[in-house]
């Protein structure tokens, strides 16, 4: 029997709604991507890609691509952060046996949009969704346009209209006290400066930390070495209603005032491209993330601090889960009875139960680091420092210590070495069999 392709209408075409647009079309279904901006500019600065989501992403055959365009990690350096001593210096390379990158966002998103349309994903720009009628599983785009799809999925990020129609209430998301400002460099630029130690760091596959009082830098390199990532996190004193503006400076250089010198000459060569000042959001954990043939991904059901560098990581992993679900469900439309007895809400309940708690789990484990990270100098801080400094290289074969989850071998086993798709396969499996196993009571 031909059984027509189950149509996948995803709201936003960012790197969770990319991401599982290509998961849906690799099984073999129909994807509709519905973008409200009418062009995607080459925007952002770096993002790191831990071994969980490049697992994702290698069994989607992008990993090659993703190694071309970005930087293998070796370490991972927390640093003191009045005179930039190493406190640990994690090896990621061995913790698992996907990479950990670190790459431009513009590079990423653009090796996503490739991959989706090279498999005959439609990505339509300048199509806004106002209101989703949850009842018939349709999308209503300003101008009028009704589009209808078996399925509708909210990835339209941390500000998504999607979630409050969902939730039926208004849900906008929290400040969380903290900004970040954002800035590329180039290796030619910093190069300049003549300084040894900024070159020791420009020549090493490292993710570099300094921790101190209330805030945090953090330093890497992306596009094979020529650029770097320059981000820098502290307390928060841009107004409500302002999300980002332009970074100033002399702001920059006073709020990171007294820190390892290394840390002032890079900042004080951020004047030569623009600097970005953010409003650092989150969100409470939802009640729900379904609603009927509607399920949101990503940001507009979890968004989190950047302190795990897992935001975008938890929206890949969302999108696996639900594109490999989805798969199995079309396959069941002609090879089992199984899809006689379930519907595509359920599935997507199903998909829920897989990720909610793991996603809430890693939304506190970001808010657990910036504790770390963000300790004022003291008996407290000083303890910290000495766990550290004592946490040995092979983290993830039982060495951590279990005071913070940074180091935590058991917390990073779980967070890191998840297969996503394999997970998504068992529980549908063992979903299956329960359903063949007894007299089913459609709810």
């Amino acid at each position: 029997m031909n059984i027509p392709a189950i149509k996948i209408v995803i709201i936003g075409a960012g790197i969770g709604g990319l991401t599982c647009a290509i998961a849906c079309r690799q099984s073999g279904l129909d994807v509709l991507v519905l973008e409200k901006s009418l062009y995607f500019a080459p925007i952002g600065a770096g993002i790191q890609i831990p071994p969980n989501a490049t697992r994702v992403l290698a069994q989607y055959n992008m990993l090659d691509q993703l190694l071309k365009d970005g930087v293998a990690l070796d370490n991972y350096h927390l640093r003191r952060w009045q005179n930039g001593n190493v406190l640990l210096d994690r090896g990621v390379k061995n913790e698992s046996e996907l990479p950990w990158l670190v790459i431009h966002r513009a590079d990423y998103h653009r090796i996503l949009v490739d991959e989706a349309e090279r498999l005959g994903v439609k990505i339509r720009l300048g199509s806004n969704v106002e209101m989703v009628k949850f009842e018939q599983s349709t999308v209503f785009l300003s101008g009028g346009e009704v589009i209808a799809g078996d399925v509708i999925v909210g990835a339209d990020g941390i500000w998504s209209n999607l979630r409050n129609q969902l939730l039926q209430h208004p849900s906008p998301p929290l400040e969380t006290g903290d900004l970040a400002y954002r800035a590329t460099l180039a290796r030619s630029s910093l190069s300049s400066l003549h300084d040894p130690a900024i070159e020791d760091l420009m020549n090493k596959h490292t993710v570099t930390l300094w921790m101190g009082p209330y805030s945090h830098a953090v330093f890497y390199p992306m596009r094979s070495g020529e650029e770097f990532n320059l981000v820098l996190l502290c307390p928060d004193n841009l107004p409500p209603s302002v999300r980002t503006q332009p970074g100033n400076l002399e702001e920059m250089r006073e709020v990171f005032k007294g820190w390892d010198p290394v840390i002032s000459k890079i900042i004080s060569k951020a004047r030569e491209k623009p600097v970005l000042k953010w409003k650092l959001l989150h969100h409470k954990e939802l009640t729900k993330w379904t609603r009927g043939s509607v399920a949101l991904l990503g940001d507009s059901c979890h968004p989190s601090l950047p302190y795990q560098a897992q935001g975008a990581a938890m929206a890949v992993e969302d999108a696996a889960v639900l594109g490999t679900l989805l798969g199995l469900y079309q396959t069941s439309l002609s090879t089992s009875s199984v899809a006689r007895q379930t519907t595509i809400p359920e599935v997507l309940k199903l998909y829920e139960s897989l990720q909610k708690e793991r996603t809430t789990t890693n939304v506190q484990g970001a808010v657990s680091n910036r504790s770390m990270y963000h300790m004022v100098d003291g008996p407290e801080q000083e303890e910290r420092d000495k766990i550290l400094m004592n946490t040995k290289h092979a983290l993830l074969e039982g060495d951590g210590n279990g005071k913070f989850i940074f180091i935590d071998s058991g917390y990073q086993k779980k967070l890191l070495r998840r297969d996503s798709v394999v997970d998504a396969r068992r529980a549908w499996q063992e979903w299956t069999d329960k359903i063949n196993g007894k007299s089913f009571v459609s709810k």
